[in-house]
């Protein structure tokens, strides 16, 4: 039996993760876009919630699984300090934008300042992050395997609670 001893398997797993979180960003940048070209409030609403959702996953998988194998290999422990500030920010702005309706004053402006942000972060990570990460020696197999078991619950987890939120509850009133 031959065992690859080549990087190129290595490579597989690790573009693997990388492609997933591209592809994340991909949807989030369509969703900042789409936020821009909008007119109407309530679509402004739907892109916004829809994004803050896509956020809050996305953030999580990097937080608890991904940031951690990296850093643990990386070797530079400035640019996995930024990335978590970066997110440290984000999180703010979306608390706040979770408590905003679509006609107070600052809505749009904040989430125009996330999108600002994100983006940065985003480029960060693909162009430093990701190409220094894709190089170490990460158990990248067991490492997309847990990022997918724990996306899948995260978004089991996030259509349940949207099936009960509190829109929905004070809409009955």
């Amino acid at each position: 039996m031959l065992i690859p001893t080549d990087t190129k398997f290595q490579d597989a797993s690790a573009s693997t993760v990388t492609d997933m979180l591209r592809e994340d960003h991909k949807k989030v940048k369509g969703l900042f876009e789409k936020f821009e070209q909008a007119d109407d409030a309530t679509a402004k609403q739907r892109i916004v919630e829809t994004a803050l959702a896509e956020l809050e996953v996305h953030a999580k998988l990097e937080e608890e699984l991904i940031y951690p194998a990296i850093r643990a290999e990386i070797g530079d422990e400035d640019l996995m300090d930024e990335a978590l500030e970066e997110h440290h920010v984000v999180h703010g702005l979306l608390g706040e934008l979770k408590k905003m309706k679509p006609s107070d004053e600052r809505y749009d402006a904040k989430f125009t300042v996330l999108a600002e942000n994100v983006r940065h972060h985003i480029k960060e990570e693909e162009s430093e992050m990701f190409p220094k990460a894709e190089d170490c020696e990460i158990d990248w197999e067991a490492l997309c395997s847990q990022v997918v078991k724990r996306k899948e619950q995260l978004l089991a987890k996030g259509s349940a609670t949207s099936k009960h939120s509190p829109d929905r509850a004070s809409k009955k009133k």
